[in-house]
């Protein structure tokens, strides 16, 4: 069983999933089912990791992660987690890292189930555009994801 819990934050509603003692996804929006035994826990210590890096007190996360996907988005979402906190990599960096097309890396950045705990919004255009991101309100939301980064990064 999934068990879910959603909360407010400055990026907007989300909502984490759980089972069998792993996150399985994190969502903008989502409606709150009540978690039960050793899930609760874990939901509430994963909504606390979330919204202490939104504030800018965590640059990292200590999550157990269960993401179901094809190996080509596992070693993209291995790439990802590499990019330090602070700092940005293109889809054709990122594509050259894991032997793939940046097409290919955009679509597994796309699909992430966790974004900010696989920090997605740190993958920019090949001109440093922000092209794409499928949280929040978009590109305004993976703006200010990079900007909190910036600010903390600069102290």
């Amino acid at each position: 069983m999934i068990a879910r819990l959603a909360f407010p934050s400055p990026v907007g509603p989300l909502s984490i999933a759980a089972k069998d003692g792993a996150i399985v996804a994190l969502d903008w929006g989502g409606a709150d089912t009540a978690p039960k035994g050793a899930d609760d826990a874990l939901l509430r210590r994963a909504r606390d990791q979330v919204l202490e890096y939104l504030a800018g007190r965590r640059t990292e996360f200590d999550l157990p992660l269960a993401l179901a996907s094809t190996p080509h988005q596992q070693a993209v979402w291995n790439a990802l987690r590499k990019i330090p906190y602070g700092a940005t990599r293109t889809y054709g960096e990122l594509a050259a890292a894991v032997g793939s097309a940046p097409r290919a890396v955009g679509l597994a950045c796309g699909r992430n189930p966790v974004p900010l705990i696989v920090p997605c919004h740190r993958v920019v255009g090949a001109d440093g555009a922000l092209v794409g991101y499928s949280g929040g309100d978009g590109e305004s939301t993976k703006r200010w994801l990079l900007d909190l980064e910036a600010r903390v990064s600069a102290r």
